[in-house]
Protein backbone atom coordinates (compact mmCIF):
# COMPACT_ATOMS: atom_id res chain seq x y z
CA UNK A 1 0.00 0.00 0.00
CA UNK A 2 1.18 3.51 -0.82
CA UNK A 3 -0.58 6.21 1.19
CA UNK A 4 -0.23 9.62 -0.48
CA UNK A 5 -2.99 11.55 1.31
CA UNK A 6 -1.21 13.13 4.28
CA UNK A 7 -2.90 16.50 3.70
CA UNK A 8 -6.21 14.78 4.52
CA UNK A 9 -4.83 13.06 7.60
CA UNK A 10 -1.60 11.51 8.75
CA UNK A 11 -0.96 8.21 10.54
CA UNK A 12 -0.21 8.56 14.23
CA UNK A 13 3.34 8.23 15.49
CA UNK A 14 3.71 4.94 17.38
CA UNK A 15 5.05 6.87 20.37
CA UNK A 16 1.94 9.05 20.34
CA UNK A 17 -0.36 6.02 20.39
CA UNK A 18 1.55 4.63 23.40
CA UNK A 19 1.44 7.97 25.20
CA UNK A 20 -2.30 8.42 24.68
CA UNK A 21 -2.98 4.90 25.94
CA UNK A 22 -0.85 5.46 29.02
CA UNK A 23 -2.58 8.74 29.89
CA UNK A 24 -5.99 7.14 29.40
CA UNK A 25 -5.06 4.31 31.77
CA UNK A 26 -3.23 6.22 34.48
CA UNK A 27 -4.30 9.86 34.37
CA UNK A 28 -8.06 9.82 33.97
CA UNK A 29 -8.76 12.60 36.47
CA UNK A 30 -10.69 15.70 35.46
CA UNK A 31 -8.20 18.59 35.27
CA UNK A 32 -10.78 20.83 36.96
CA UNK A 33 -10.97 18.56 40.03
CA UNK A 34 -9.07 19.75 43.12
CA UNK A 35 -7.96 16.31 44.34
CA UNK A 36 -4.66 14.63 43.47
CA UNK A 37 -5.89 12.92 40.28
CA UNK A 38 -7.29 16.20 39.02
CA UNK A 39 -4.08 18.06 39.84
CA UNK A 40 -2.05 15.43 37.96
CA UNK A 41 -4.25 15.83 34.90
CA UNK A 42 -3.98 19.61 35.14
CA UNK A 43 -0.19 19.37 35.25
CA UNK A 44 -0.20 17.23 32.11
CA UNK A 45 -2.42 19.78 30.42
CA UNK A 46 -0.09 22.64 31.33
CA UNK A 47 3.08 20.76 30.34
CA UNK A 48 1.47 19.95 26.97
CA UNK A 49 0.78 23.63 26.40
CA UNK A 50 4.39 24.40 27.27
CA UNK A 51 5.54 21.98 24.56
CA UNK A 52 3.14 23.43 21.98
CA UNK A 53 4.02 27.01 22.88
CA UNK A 54 7.74 26.22 22.80
CA UNK A 55 7.40 24.86 19.27
CA UNK A 56 5.91 28.19 18.12
CA UNK A 57 7.97 30.54 20.27
CA UNK A 58 4.95 31.81 22.24
CA UNK A 59 3.63 31.54 25.80
CA UNK A 60 1.65 28.54 27.17
CA UNK A 61 -1.10 30.94 28.28
CA UNK A 62 -1.60 31.84 24.60
CA UNK A 63 -2.59 28.29 23.63
CA UNK A 64 -6.30 27.38 23.67
CA UNK A 65 -7.05 23.69 23.18
CA UNK A 66 -9.94 22.87 20.84
CA UNK A 67 -11.41 19.90 18.98
CA UNK A 68 -9.43 20.69 15.82
CA UNK A 69 -8.90 23.12 12.96
CA UNK A 70 -12.59 23.74 12.28
CA UNK A 71 -13.35 24.78 15.84
CA UNK A 72 -10.18 26.87 16.05
CA UNK A 73 -11.11 28.74 12.87
CA UNK A 74 -14.68 29.30 14.07
CA UNK A 75 -13.53 30.53 17.47
CA UNK A 76 -10.97 32.89 15.97
CA UNK A 77 -13.13 34.43 13.25
CA UNK A 78 -16.48 34.59 15.01
CA UNK A 79 -14.77 35.42 18.29
CA UNK A 80 -13.18 38.52 16.76
CA UNK A 81 -16.25 39.50 14.72
CA UNK A 82 -18.57 39.44 17.73
CA UNK A 83 -16.07 41.04 20.14
CA UNK A 84 -15.13 43.95 17.89
CA UNK A 85 -18.36 44.56 15.94
CA UNK A 86 -18.76 47.96 17.61
CA UNK A 87 -15.42 48.95 16.08
CA UNK A 88 -16.37 47.81 12.58
CA UNK A 89 -18.13 45.10 10.59
CA UNK A 90 -15.76 44.66 7.64
CA UNK A 91 -13.80 41.42 7.30
CA UNK A 92 -11.21 40.37 4.72
CA UNK A 93 -10.28 36.88 3.55
CA UNK A 94 -9.26 35.19 0.28
CA UNK A 95 -11.07 33.26 -2.42
CA UNK A 96 -9.19 30.02 -1.67
CA UNK A 97 -9.78 29.41 2.03
CA UNK A 98 -10.67 26.03 3.54
CA UNK A 99 -14.43 25.41 4.00
CA UNK A 100 -14.04 25.83 7.78
CA UNK A 101 -13.04 29.43 7.10
CA UNK A 102 -15.09 30.20 4.00
CA UNK A 103 -18.36 28.97 5.51
CA UNK A 104 -17.79 31.03 8.65
CA UNK A 105 -17.49 34.20 6.58
CA UNK A 106 -20.60 33.32 4.59
CA UNK A 107 -22.47 32.87 7.86
CA UNK A 108 -21.22 36.23 9.15
CA UNK A 109 -22.35 37.89 5.90
CA UNK A 110 -25.86 36.61 6.59
CA UNK A 111 -25.59 38.25 10.02
CA UNK A 112 -24.84 41.65 8.57
CA UNK A 113 -21.04 41.70 8.33
CA UNK A 114 -19.40 42.83 5.11
CA UNK A 115 -16.74 40.50 3.69
CA UNK A 116 -14.15 41.16 0.98
CA UNK A 117 -12.85 38.00 -0.75
CA UNK A 118 -9.43 38.94 -2.12
CA UNK A 119 -8.44 37.21 -5.40
CA UNK A 120 -5.34 35.10 -5.99
CA UNK A 121 -3.05 34.89 -9.01
CA UNK A 122 -2.70 31.88 -11.31
CA UNK A 123 -0.22 30.33 -8.87
CA UNK A 124 -2.72 30.46 -6.03
CA UNK A 125 -0.99 33.26 -4.15
CA UNK A 126 -3.05 36.10 -2.68
CA UNK A 127 -2.92 39.39 -4.57
CA UNK A 128 -1.23 41.62 -1.99
CA UNK A 129 -2.17 44.90 -3.64
CA UNK A 130 -5.83 43.87 -3.70
CA UNK A 131 -5.63 42.92 -0.03
CA UNK A 132 -4.03 46.24 0.87
CA UNK A 133 -6.62 48.14 -1.16
CA UNK A 134 -9.44 46.36 0.68
CA UNK A 135 -8.49 47.76 4.10
CA UNK A 136 -10.81 50.53 5.29
CA UNK A 137 -11.75 52.28 8.52
CA UNK A 138 -14.40 49.62 9.18
CA UNK A 139 -12.00 46.62 8.88
CA UNK A 140 -11.48 44.55 12.03
CA UNK A 141 -10.05 41.25 10.73
CA UNK A 142 -7.88 39.81 7.96
CA UNK A 143 -7.82 36.01 7.64
CA UNK A 144 -5.36 34.32 5.24
CA UNK A 145 -4.29 30.67 5.27
CA UNK A 146 -0.59 29.77 5.57
CA UNK A 147 -0.55 26.91 3.04
CA UNK A 148 -3.43 26.22 0.68
CA UNK A 149 -4.75 22.78 1.57
CA UNK A 150 -5.60 21.87 -2.01
CA UNK A 151 -2.89 23.26 -4.27
CA UNK A 152 -0.11 23.75 -1.72
CA UNK A 153 0.77 27.40 -2.42
CA UNK A 154 2.54 29.17 0.45
CA UNK A 155 0.96 32.53 1.26
CA UNK A 156 3.12 35.57 2.20
CA UNK A 157 2.05 35.54 5.84
CA UNK A 158 5.15 37.29 7.14
CA UNK A 159 4.80 40.14 4.66
CA UNK A 160 1.08 40.53 5.39
CA UNK A 161 1.64 40.48 9.15
CA UNK A 162 4.37 43.09 9.03
CA UNK A 163 2.28 45.33 6.77
CA UNK A 164 -0.77 45.01 9.04
CA UNK A 165 1.36 46.38 11.88
CA UNK A 166 0.45 49.74 10.34
CA UNK A 167 -3.17 49.01 11.26
CA UNK A 168 -3.19 48.19 15.00
CA UNK A 169 -7.00 47.96 15.06
CA UNK A 170 -7.03 45.20 12.40
CA UNK A 171 -6.42 41.69 13.73
CA UNK A 172 -4.67 39.01 11.67
CA UNK A 173 -5.83 35.36 11.72
CA UNK A 174 -3.96 32.56 9.97
CA UNK A 175 -5.34 29.09 9.26
CA UNK A 176 -2.01 27.28 9.71
CA UNK A 177 -3.43 23.74 9.64
CA UNK A 178 -1.47 22.68 6.55
CA UNK A 179 1.68 24.63 7.41
CA UNK A 180 2.53 24.00 11.04
CA UNK A 181 5.21 21.29 11.41
CA UNK A 182 5.74 21.36 7.63
CA UNK A 183 7.43 24.76 7.35
CA UNK A 184 8.98 27.21 9.82
CA UNK A 185 6.23 29.30 11.38
CA UNK A 186 6.76 32.16 13.85
CA UNK A 187 3.44 33.81 14.72
CA UNK A 188 4.86 36.27 17.24
CA UNK A 189 7.67 37.47 14.95
CA UNK A 190 5.38 37.63 11.92
CA UNK A 191 2.67 39.73 13.53
CA UNK A 192 0.03 37.00 13.65
CA UNK A 193 -2.67 37.58 16.28
CA UNK A 194 -4.45 34.23 15.95
CA UNK A 195 -3.54 30.95 14.27
CA UNK A 196 -5.29 27.59 14.03
CA UNK A 197 -3.82 24.09 14.04
CA UNK A 198 -5.06 20.50 13.97
CA UNK A 199 -3.16 17.57 15.49
CA UNK A 200 -4.04 14.92 12.93
CA UNK A 201 -2.17 16.82 10.22
CA UNK A 202 1.18 16.25 11.95
CA UNK A 203 1.02 12.70 13.30
CA UNK A 204 -1.33 13.36 16.21
CA UNK A 205 -4.87 12.16 16.98
CA UNK A 206 -8.06 13.37 15.32
CA UNK A 207 -10.49 15.47 17.32
CA UNK A 208 -7.97 17.81 18.93
CA UNK A 209 -6.27 21.03 17.90
CA UNK A 210 -5.35 24.41 19.24
CA UNK A 211 -5.71 28.13 18.67
CA UNK A 212 -2.86 30.53 19.37
CA UNK A 213 -4.18 33.87 20.64
CA UNK A 214 -1.90 36.83 21.16
CA UNK A 215 -2.29 38.41 24.59
CA UNK A 216 -4.81 41.25 24.58
CA UNK A 217 -6.95 39.85 21.76
CA UNK A 218 -10.56 39.55 22.86
CA UNK A 219 -12.69 36.63 21.69
CA UNK A 220 -16.37 35.91 22.22
CA UNK A 221 -16.52 32.22 23.21
CA UNK A 222 -18.52 29.89 20.98
CA UNK A 223 -18.91 27.23 23.68
CA UNK A 224 -19.93 28.41 27.14
CA UNK A 225 -20.26 26.45 30.33
CA UNK A 226 -17.67 25.65 32.97
CA UNK A 227 -15.18 28.28 31.86
CA UNK A 228 -12.29 26.02 30.87
CA UNK A 229 -9.50 27.30 28.58
CA UNK A 230 -9.53 30.80 30.08
CA UNK A 231 -13.31 30.97 29.64
CA UNK A 232 -12.95 30.80 25.85
CA UNK A 233 -13.68 27.12 25.25
CA UNK A 234 -15.78 25.49 27.97
CA UNK A 235 -15.88 21.73 28.31
CA UNK A 236 -13.71 19.19 30.10
CA UNK A 237 -10.35 19.08 28.32
CA UNK A 238 -9.48 15.84 26.53
CA UNK A 239 -6.18 15.39 28.34
CA UNK A 240 -5.00 12.18 26.60
CA UNK A 241 -5.46 13.68 23.14
CA UNK A 242 -3.94 17.01 24.13
CA UNK A 243 -0.87 15.22 25.49
CA UNK A 244 -0.74 13.18 22.28
CA UNK A 245 -0.98 16.37 20.21
CA UNK A 246 1.90 17.96 22.08
CA UNK A 247 4.08 14.90 21.63
CA UNK A 248 3.24 14.66 17.91
CA UNK A 249 4.11 18.33 17.41
CA UNK A 250 7.42 17.92 19.23
CA UNK A 251 8.32 14.87 17.13
CA UNK A 252 7.28 16.63 13.91
CA UNK A 253 9.33 19.72 14.69
CA UNK A 254 12.52 17.75 15.40
CA UNK A 255 15.02 18.12 12.55
CA UNK A 256 12.42 20.11 10.60
CA UNK A 257 14.93 21.34 8.02
CA UNK A 258 16.10 17.80 7.25
CA UNK A 259 12.51 16.63 6.87
CA UNK A 260 11.70 19.54 4.57
CA UNK A 261 14.69 18.75 2.37
CA UNK A 262 13.61 15.11 2.03
CA UNK A 263 10.07 16.09 1.09
CA UNK A 264 11.32 18.60 -1.45
CA UNK A 265 13.49 15.88 -3.03
CA UNK A 266 10.47 13.61 -3.41
CA UNK A 267 8.38 16.54 -4.59
CA UNK A 268 10.90 17.40 -7.31
CA UNK A 269 10.91 13.82 -8.56
CA UNK A 270 7.11 13.68 -8.64
CA UNK A 271 6.74 17.08 -10.33
CA UNK A 272 9.29 16.07 -12.95
CA UNK A 273 7.49 12.76 -13.59
CA UNK A 274 3.97 14.24 -13.72
CA UNK A 275 5.08 17.01 -16.09
CA UNK A 276 6.21 14.35 -18.59
CA UNK A 277 2.70 12.88 -18.83
CA UNK A 278 1.05 14.93 -21.63
CA UNK A 279 -2.49 14.45 -20.37
CA UNK A 280 -1.69 15.99 -16.97
CA UNK A 281 -1.24 19.64 -16.02
CA UNK A 282 0.47 20.75 -12.81
CA UNK A 283 -1.25 23.39 -10.71
CA UNK A 284 0.44 26.20 -8.80
CA UNK A 285 3.92 27.64 -9.13
CA UNK A 286 6.90 26.26 -11.04
CA UNK A 287 9.14 27.50 -8.22
CA UNK A 288 9.48 24.96 -5.40
CA UNK A 289 10.08 27.67 -2.78
CA UNK A 290 6.60 29.07 -3.45
CA UNK A 291 4.98 25.70 -2.77
CA UNK A 292 4.69 23.58 0.37
CA UNK A 293 7.07 20.59 0.39
CA UNK A 294 4.36 17.99 1.01
CA UNK A 295 1.60 18.81 -1.53
CA UNK A 296 1.44 18.41 -5.31
CA UNK A 297 -1.67 19.18 -7.32
CA UNK A 298 -2.43 18.44 -10.95
CA UNK A 299 -5.38 18.09 -13.32
CA UNK A 300 -6.38 15.42 -15.84
CA UNK A 301 -8.63 17.70 -17.89
CA UNK A 302 -11.89 16.10 -19.00
CA UNK A 303 -11.56 13.15 -16.62
CA UNK A 304 -13.50 13.21 -13.35
CA UNK A 305 -11.03 13.21 -10.49
CA UNK A 306 -12.76 10.42 -8.57
CA UNK A 307 -12.28 8.04 -11.53
CA UNK A 308 -8.52 8.45 -11.25
CA UNK A 309 -8.63 8.16 -7.46
CA UNK A 310 -10.46 4.83 -7.65
CA UNK A 311 -8.25 3.53 -10.47
CA UNK A 312 -5.19 4.16 -8.28
CA UNK A 313 -6.99 2.70 -5.27
CA UNK A 314 -7.33 -0.59 -7.17
CA UNK A 315 -3.53 -0.58 -7.24
CA UNK A 316 -3.47 0.09 -3.47
CA UNK A 317 -2.38 3.70 -3.94
CA UNK A 318 -4.32 6.39 -2.09
CA UNK A 319 -4.51 10.04 -3.15
CA UNK A 320 -7.40 12.52 -3.04
CA UNK A 321 -9.28 15.14 -4.98
CA UNK A 322 -9.78 18.57 -3.40
CA UNK A 323 -10.04 19.19 0.34
CA UNK A 324 -10.95 16.03 2.23
CA UNK A 325 -13.77 18.06 3.80
CA UNK A 326 -15.31 18.51 0.36
CA UNK A 327 -13.89 15.60 -1.68
CA UNK A 328 -17.23 13.80 -1.87
CA UNK A 329 -18.76 16.74 -3.75
CA UNK A 330 -18.91 16.64 -7.53
CA UNK A 331 -18.87 20.42 -7.93
CA UNK A 332 -15.79 21.97 -9.53
CA UNK A 333 -13.03 23.06 -7.18
CA UNK A 334 -13.57 26.67 -6.10
CA UNK A 335 -9.83 26.94 -5.49
CA UNK A 336 -8.99 25.94 -9.07
CA UNK A 337 -11.62 28.30 -10.45
CA UNK A 338 -10.08 31.10 -8.39
CA UNK A 339 -6.72 30.29 -10.01
CA UNK A 340 -8.28 30.83 -13.42
CA UNK A 341 -8.57 27.16 -14.37
CA UNK A 342 -11.39 26.07 -16.68
CA UNK A 343 -14.41 24.26 -15.29
CA UNK A 344 -13.19 21.12 -17.08
CA UNK A 345 -9.91 21.32 -15.19
CA UNK A 346 -11.65 22.23 -11.94
CA UNK A 347 -13.54 18.93 -11.80
CA UNK A 348 -10.41 16.91 -12.57
CA UNK A 349 -8.00 18.16 -9.90
CA UNK A 350 -5.95 15.59 -7.98
CA UNK A 351 -3.85 16.06 -4.87
CA UNK A 352 -0.83 14.03 -3.79
CA UNK A 353 0.50 14.66 -0.28
CA UNK A 354 3.19 12.88 1.71
CA UNK A 355 5.65 12.94 4.60
CA UNK A 356 9.40 12.74 5.10
CA UNK A 357 9.01 8.96 5.42
CA UNK A 358 8.32 8.73 1.68
CA UNK A 359 11.37 7.80 -0.35
CA UNK A 360 12.35 8.28 -3.97
CA UNK A 361 11.68 4.60 -4.68
CA UNK A 362 8.05 4.99 -3.61
CA UNK A 363 7.74 8.07 -5.79
CA UNK A 364 8.88 6.03 -8.78
CA UNK A 365 6.29 3.35 -7.92
CA UNK A 366 3.58 5.98 -7.79
CA UNK A 367 4.60 7.52 -11.10
CA UNK A 368 4.64 4.11 -12.79
CA UNK A 369 1.11 3.41 -11.56
CA UNK A 370 -0.06 6.89 -12.57
CA UNK A 371 1.28 6.40 -16.10
CA UNK A 372 -0.63 3.10 -16.32
CA UNK A 373 -3.87 4.69 -15.15
CA UNK A 374 -3.59 7.60 -17.58
CA UNK A 375 -2.84 5.18 -20.42
CA UNK A 376 -5.97 3.19 -19.55
CA UNK A 377 -8.26 6.20 -19.15
CA UNK A 378 -7.06 8.44 -21.99
CA UNK A 379 -8.84 6.38 -24.72
CA UNK A 380 -12.11 6.64 -22.76
CA UNK A 381 -11.69 10.38 -22.64
CA UNK A 382 -11.13 10.48 -26.39
CA UNK A 383 -14.25 8.38 -27.05
CA UNK A 384 -16.36 10.68 -24.85
CA UNK A 385 -15.03 13.71 -26.69
CA UNK A 386 -15.83 12.16 -30.07
CA UNK A 387 -19.40 11.33 -29.01
CA UNK A 388 -19.92 14.91 -27.84
CA UNK A 389 -18.61 16.16 -31.19
CA UNK A 390 -21.09 14.00 -33.14
CA UNK A 391 -24.01 15.25 -31.01
CA UNK A 392 -23.10 18.83 -31.88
Amino acid sequence: MLYWDYAATSPLYEEVIDTIAEVMKLHYGNPSSIHRLGVQAEKLLHSSKEVIAGSLGVLPSQIICTSGGTESNNLAIKGVAYSYRNRGKHLITTQIEHPSVKEVFLQLEREGFRVTYVPVNHKGCVELEALKAAICDDTILVSVMFVNNEVGTIQPIQEIGHWLANYPKVLFHVDAVQGIAKLPFHPKEWGVDLCSASAHKFGGPKGVGFLYRREGVQLTPQLVGGGQEYGLRSGTENVPLIVGMAKALRLSMEHLQVKMEQKYRVRHLLVEGISKIPELTLTGSDLAEEMAPHIIHFAFAGMKAEVVVHALEQRHIYISTKSACASDESDPSSVMLALGCSREQAVSGLRVSFSEEHQEKEAEQFLAALREVVKELAPLLKQTSERRGKRR
